[in-house]
């Protein structure tokens, strides 16, 4: 008698999965938008500068120092200061909470503690008012090193709930809610602030509300992973001594010392920390570059920031198309193509032409999803199995920590100028050492050095 099949649920299952971890992209992207790129450092150097004695103004030129930890810093620095610490701290960080994560099977409740307990002290920020800064400087080092943290794990569990054919669409996906998420959260804040009279409401309560918001808005769709995800038995990573602590740090100094072992998996790490430097400082420095050297104002500006949150939604799934076709490692670089001509470009945008500005917005949205995206799902590639939460940890803290590069050479060269538009088009120097390294990158020879399966198209 032949024995009846029995079907393989398992695609269901991952595709389940996928769709519950796309929400978790969702939730803190309404964070990193909301609170970290738009209203935390206005309204902090607000705050601080009114203690300091600098009056209601935020004007960041105010010469007036605060007191941090007995070191006098200028009130329009401070939130540059704080964040740029949280960054270092992350880059030393994260690498040993990865290590952590690769030991256990729950890597989803890691995710969540993290989530939440980032998203706690980003509520903090709610209680930054009159005089008192002190508290939300505390709060927003902790909360966006938190927010690093569970990131660590969530880029790590989509190893385990997507095969290497399916990585590119489920990281471009999850990339591309992130997008919409955030933007929609901060289009409702956005109203809200610029039309506190209207709907009754101060405007610094405004901002403190927006500021909270965020914070709900992580902490409660951070439920639906933690609730959909299933644990995944945590691989076995060979005989180690000494308690999980111990381990961590072992399985650290091991991976550093191993990298030469995984020469393709090194050369994109390299890659991706210029190329991703060009990048964030690009976005960083956009409303700088339209406001003083376009002569943009506030209304422009935030119509330009509103409309890039929207398109790269649509960039993130384009390019996921695209990979499925070409390959992520080609789409990449194709990106980093793009970005070199969008900086030229910029350089010889016409002042307060918004028609120009605005295409240029749009131009920045297609390929910032799609490059981020993609980078994410190709690099799980040339992570060996079992060591994704590590790994993952290295290329956030290459992310996080040399972030402050391509904003250091973007000040050096307007002061030897005196020009935004020499400083902008020097950006370009980051994008062609990324391109440079991925030039030099075998993707097929990394993916099968990692233990992996090639994709049928790379």
């Amino acid at each position: 008698m032949t024995e009846q099949g029995v079907a393989d649920l398992e695609p269901l299952w991952r595709s389940r999965e996928q769709r519950a971890w796309n929400w978790y992209d969702w939730a803190n992207s309404a964070y990193y938008t909301t609170v970290l790129s738009v209203l935390f450092a206005p309204f902090m150097i607000t705050v601080a500068g009114r203690a300091a004695g600098c009056g209601n103004s935020a004007d960041d030129t105010c010469g007036k120092t605060v007191d941090v930890l007995g070191l006098h810093v200028a009130a329009g620095s401070l939130p540059f200061y704080l964040t740029s610490f949280a960054t270092i701290s992350s880059a030393f960080l994260l690498p040993v909470v990865g290590a952590l994560v690769d030991q256990s099977s729950r890597k989803r409740v890691h995710m969540a503690a993290f989530a939440w307990s980032g998203s706690f002290f980003a509520a903090l920020l709610f209680l930054m008012h009159g005089t008192q800064w002190q508290l939300a400087a505390v709060a927003v080092v902790i909360s966006s090193v938190l927010g690093g943290c569970s990131l660590v794990s969530y880029y790590a569990i989509l190893v385990d709930i997507s095969t290497e054919e399916e990585r590119d669409r489920v990281s471009s996906r999850g990339w591309a809610w992130g997008y919409l998420g955030g933007g929609l959260l901060l289009a409702v804040n956005l109203v809200m602030v610029l039309a506190h009279d209207a709907i009754g409401l101060d405007k610094e309560l405004s901002v403190r509300l927006s500021l909270l918001s965020a914070a709900l808005w992580w902490a409660g769709f951070t439920f639906v992973p933690f609730l959909r995800l299933r644990d995944h038995p945590a691989q076995d990573l060979g005989p180690g001594a000494g308690r999980l602590w111990d381990r961590s740090f072992g399985q650290l100094f091991r991976t550093l010392r191993e990298m030469r072992g995984f020469p393709m998996t090194l050369t994109f790490l390299v890659a991706f920390l210029f190329y991703n430097d060009g990048i964030q400082t690009v976005i960083g420095v956009a409303s700088t570059y339209g406001s003083k050297q376009l002569g943009f104002g506030d209304s422009v500006l935030i119509a330009t920031i509103l409309l890039i949150q929207f398109v790269a939604f649509g960039g993130a799934l384009l390019f996921g198309r695209l990979a499925a076709r070409y390959g992520a490692y080609r789409c990449i670089l194709w990106g980093i193509y793009a970005w070199m001509a969008i900086v030229v470009l910029a350089m010889f945008l016409p002042r307060k032409n918004v028609v120009a500005f605005l295409l240029a917005g749009v131009a920045i949205a297609v390929v910032l999803g799609g490059t981020q995206a993609l980078s994410r799902s190709f690099f799980s590639l040339l992570i060996p199995r079992g060591r994704e939460g590590e790994y993952f940890a290295l290329y956030n803290a290459c992310e996080r920590g040399t972030s402050w590069f391509g904003t250091f050479l973007f000040g050096v060269v307007f002061q030897v100028t005196g020009s935004y538009r020499p400083a902008i088009v020097a950006l370009i120097v980051f994008f062609l050492l990324g391109a440079a390294f991925l030039l030099r990158l075998d993707a097929r020879r990394g993916i099968q050095e990692a233990g992996n399966a090639v994709p049928s198209v790379v």
